[in-house]
């Protein structure tokens, strides 16, 4: 089963993410490319250039790619593939592709209030006022039309949404 973990900026993806993979360690990691710099912090991602982005695209070492935000990010095939489980933090944007790349992709949208958000968004220090204003306004932005999803509010305790990811992340029972 693989597993696309959405939402806007702040809303705690990472965390809850992190939370999930130390409670079950069956679950394992799309560890995503991105061209921003590894000491960025965050999430544990492998930062490479542009040039090395594009150099890997057109080597199709990527099952998945998308921009934004000003930065390029991939999915990488051989660790899309499994074994077992597969959670990646994706982009609702890119959720169409992902569906079609991933047959039986599995979304979770996780959001918290506005005020949440910015705080949040402000605390980890990546962004100057005028980005985080950007982020926030694409908060709200919808889900794509077609694609089924799952929501996690995150809007309390660490412990409270991991818990609440790990519900959506046991197997569909027919």
């Amino acid at each position: 089963m693989i597993f696309a973990i959405v939402g806007p900026s702040g809303a705690g993806k990472d965390t809850l993410i992190r939370g999930a993979l130390a409670a079950r360690p069956d679950l394992h990691l799309v560890r995503r490319v991105i061209t921003r710099p590894t000491e960025a912090g965050g999430e544990d991602f492998e930062g490479v250039t542009p040039a090395e982005f594009a150099y890997r695209r057109a080597r199709r070492d990527f099952a998945l790619t998308w921009e934004a935000h000003g930065l390029s990010y991939g999915i990488p095939r051989d660790q899309a593939d499994g074994p077992g489980d597969v959670i990646f933090n994706g982009s609702r944007a890119v959720l169409p592709r992902a569906a079609a790349v991933f047959p039986g992709l599995r979304v979770i949208l996780v959001t918290a209030p506005a005020i949440v958000l910015a705080a949040r968004l402000a605390t980890r220090g990546r962004e100057r006022a005028d980005d985080i204003r950007e982020r926030l306004s694409r908060a709200a932005f919808g889900m794509p039309e077609g694609i089924a999803f799952q929501t996690v509010v995150n809007d309390g305790l660490p412990e409270d949404g991991i818990a609440r990811l790990l519900t959506l992340l046991q197997p569909v029972r027919a």
